[in-house]
């Protein structure tokens, strides 16, 4: 069986003064915010990210990256409270994601299996039947 994607949040609680915040020099009035995320997430957790903010309605002011074990955030200062919360939202979003898509691999491998077990049966009722035959042919041939 495959193993579960891992859900991923923001590291809670965080020493405020290690967050990077920096100018933005591409975006005018715009700054980096660097988030600690408490692991690294894997291609899974992170395709499905991607999907859920970019279908996102807040897209005009706002970007996100995932960048090793933290998560950029590109952003104005301006509602910055409301883009946490956001991003909050975004993540949650992504777990749910994250369950639905082991939900489907699961299914996917039990339907899997049952398919090699009638393949296995139908080669067992077939070597049943030669045998069968072969019983028939020495007997009355």
């Amino acid at each position: 069986m495959k193993e579960k994607t891992r859900k991923v949040k923001l590291l809670k609680p965080f020493d405020v003064d290690e967050i990077s915040i920096e100018i933005d020099r591409y975006f005018p009035n715009a700054y980096i915010v660097d988030l600690p995320l408490d692991s690294l997430p894997d291609h899974v957790w992170q395709s499905i990210f991607e999907r859920k903010w970019k279908s996102s309605r807040h897209l005009w002011d706002r970007k996100l990256f995932v960048i090793g074990n933290k998560l950029r955030l590109v952003t104005t200062p301006d509602d910055f409270g409301e883009k946490l919360d956001w991003i909050e939202q975004v993540m949650q979003e992504t777990n749910r994601g994250v369950e639905e898509h082991d939900l489907a691999a699961e299914m996917e491998e039990e339907v899997k299996m049952e398919q090699e077990l009638k393949k296995q049966k139908l080669w067992e009722m077939k070597a049943t039947v030669e045998g069968m035959k072969d019983t028939l042919r020495r007997k009355y041939t």
